[in-house]
């Protein structure tokens, strides 16, 4: 197994789109010919668009792309700017009279970062795509940190802002054989981040003099009524999973329930009614693989998220 670049996965593009004074931004993901994805959403509080065209049972085989962007549901409405920008190119399922593109889009809860009323609009992800065709075209490197989605990511946040430590956006990949494989993740939990690797804390809650808290203990010292509850559904870590193995988006969906152990790995406590935790596994590539890889693509899927977790938040 050797790590690769992000970008080095072809059949897709990846952008941003940053707000450094608003304290937001968002991260979109092209995949223009279309890809079977699928989903595995654990969170309690999710903010999410079209995610029901990514069940099994639905018609769509595949999307044309993803948006990870901040503003909370708010944000939402920025979905809009990527498909003006896939329509101009006449990308979508064709119906006779139109393209209509595909485009499922999750976001974090950022308003209170630096400004509430600033959120990522149709302008916005439009300008994220750009940024996707132009960094495809040149062959530049993804940024990671406090750019895109993670612009306004934190985490340890169960006493609030004033105890939480900066978070952001980070990927990993790699490739055994001919298989790649890598993950984009904005880290924006509620619990702390602990290394994929060695276990150490790298990120979280933290005490008056900055030293770190434990945030389960948090929550333990709440059931004996020691501590007030921590602040409501905002916290979410979104993950994106991208592989060049050619499955359907009945495996992608597996693919994508064994990548939610990555975040396990690597968050604690997570998948709580205080996030809104939610991990996509996308197909983009030809390579042909028996029914039963599925499982050492799954384990691989949540090694590669955990490492991405890590970069999150070593790279705010």
């Amino acid at each position: 197994m050797k790590e690769i670049a992000i970008t080095d996965i072809a059949g897709v593009r990846f952008g941003h789109a940053t707000d450094e004074i608003g304290g937001t931004g968002c991260t979109v993901v092209l995949t223009e010919q279309g890809a079977p994805t699928g989903a595995d959403i654990r969170g309690g509080g999710p903010a999410s668009r079209e995610t029901e065209l990514l069940s099994p049972v639905s018609s769509a085989e595949g999307i044309h792309a993803l948006l990870l962007s901040g503003g909370s549901a708010f944000g939402l409405d920025a979905a809009g700017g990527v498909m003006r920008f896939l329509e101009d190119k006449g990308i979508g399922v064709d119906v006779g009279i139109a393209h209509v593109p595909l485009v499922v889009a999750s976001d974090i809860f950022d308003l209170d970062y630096r400004s509430a009323d600033a959120r990522p609009d149709v302008d916005m992800a439009q300008s994220a795509c750009l940024d996707a065709a132009a960094r495809g075209a040149e062959g530049a490197e993804l940024p990671q940190g406090s750019v895109g989605v993670g612009t306004g990511a934190t985490v340890g946040k169960a006493q609030g802002p004033a105890h939480a430590m900066k978070s952001g956006f980070g990927h990993f990949a790699v490739q055994i054989g001919p298989v790649q494989m890598g993950a984009l993740v904005v880290c924006n939990a509620i619990g702390d981040v602990f290394d994929i690797e060695t276990g150490e804390q790298l990120a979280g809650m933290r005490d008056d003099s900055g030293a770190f808290v434990s945030s389960e203990h948090y929550l333990y010292d709440m059931i004996a009524g020691k501590v007030a509850a921590p602040s409501a559904h905002t916290n979410t870590t979104l993950c994106v999973v991208v592989t060049n193995v050619a499955f359907d988006k009945t495996k992608m969906t597996k693919i994508a329930s064994m990548a939610q152990n990555g975040l396990a790995r690597t968050i604690r406590p997570v998948h709580t009614s205080f996030d809104g935790d939610a991990v996509f596994a996308m197909s983009v590539g030809q390579i042909q693989l028996p029914a039963l890889a599925i499982d050492a693509l799954g384990t691989l899927a949540a090694y590669v998220v955990g490492k991405a977790i890590n970069n999150a938040v070593r790279l705010a």
